[in-house]
């Protein structure tokens, strides 16, 4: 069975105020963030400009309106779609060490991506096929994972099969590198594994609007079987949750999260893994609670990333080895924190 070190939600009136006012904190949070980044950049625009720019008459609001505000829209979509999808996998498996990538979702988009480049397609193709195949391999990970699993081993099994998905899927990256012109197919391809969001624009943000509705519904609705599903299955069952359903549903809608994520902004480590914690320590494991804390910490998370990203050094840095940089060694302190060393 997959080990369970997650802690068991305690539903005290001290726990739901702490939950709620600590979740009202990182919604100002996120506004604060969202001013902040439309102000930072190459071209900066002052805050004393901000509301002309914004409304379409200051001097930097083309750069606003055009550039930043689709860039921080869809940072905050995918930064709150990430923690979403690591607090549901968490809950959904008992253990706070999961991540998104956990089903190969992140791995099948990545391969998807790889081999839309090297086929030469166009930007919105690689985006689309990066998103089906992400959710093709978590598909492929689940029906096989189910049909070796047995008896109670089930989570495990899916979790093994995700490994082997995920190997599978980095194997064949590696091959289509190798296969690429290097002069041209190979830099792009990796630079598209780094993850950034200087591709994201208007278009981007209205194709993500679907994925991301029918994705974050489900575990909005669903959150409160998060809690029972962290007691067991057993359990769960006998408080009257349809288990096997409910899973499948809760995976299916956190797939749909991950890979359009990674179709848009490349692979972004840590995030799905490391801002649960963060939210679990803010507002406890009440997944009431703590997925809308994941969804807002998480977006304002990749936004603050983000804005160091385009602004420490002269060229942009790729999103995904801050956010490796950042998280690796804080969930160090994190698990150090939690065994008291």
């Amino acid at each position: 069975m997959i080990a369970s070190s997650a802690s068991k939600p305690q539903l005290t009136s001290t726990t739901w105020w702490r939950g709620y006012s600590a979740l009202s904190l990182l919604v100002l949070l996120s506004i604060v963030v969202a001013v902040i980044s439309f102000l930072v950049g190459r071209f900066t625009i002052p805050f004393s400009q901000f509301w002309a720019a914004l409304t379409g008459h200051g001097v930097g609001s083309l750069v606003l309106l055009k550039v930043r505000l689709p860039r921080i829209a869809a940072g905050m979509a995918i930064g709150a779609s990430l923690a979403v999808s690591g607090a549901t996998y968490q809950g959904i498996f008992r253990n706070p060490m999961v991540s998104p990538a956990i089903l190969g979702a992140a791995s099948g988009a990545g391969l998807g991506a790889a081999f839309a480049i090297l086929c030469s397609l166009n930007f919105v193709m690689v985006q689309l096929m990066a998103f089906a195949f992400g959710v093709v391999a978590v598909l492929i990970t689940y029906f096989v994972g189910n049909a070796v699993s047995r008896n109670n081993d089930s989570l495990l099994s899916l979790v093994l099969t995700g490994i082997v998905i995920s190997a599978l899927a980095s194997a064949i990256i590696s091959l289509i590198k190798y296969l690429g012109d290097p002069e041209e197919k190979l830099p792009e391809i990796t630079f598209w594994l780094m993850g950034s969001l200087s591709s994201a624009n208007s278009t981007n943000m209205t194709w993500m609007i679907a994925p991301l509705i029918v994705g974050l519904l489900p575990i909005i609705l669903l959150r409160w079987q998060l809690n029972l599903l962290s007691l067991g299955d057993e359990e769960a069952s006998a408080l009257g949750v349809n288990v096997k359903r409910t899973r499948v549903v809760l995976i299916l809608a956190a797939t749909l999260l991950t890979a359009v994520s990674v179709a848009v902004s490349g692979i972004i480590g840590w995030i799905g893994l490391l801002i649960p914690h963060l939210a679990r320590m803010l507002v406890g494991p009440n997944h009431r609670v703590l997925i809308p804390a994941s969804l807002f910490l998480g977006g304002s998370y990749l936004m603050i990333v983000d804005d160091l990203a385009r602004s420490l050094l002269p060229m942009e840095i790729p999103i995904g080895i801050l956010t490796s940089l950042i998280g690796a060694p804080f969930f160090l302190y994190l698990m150090a924190r939690r065994k008291g060393l």
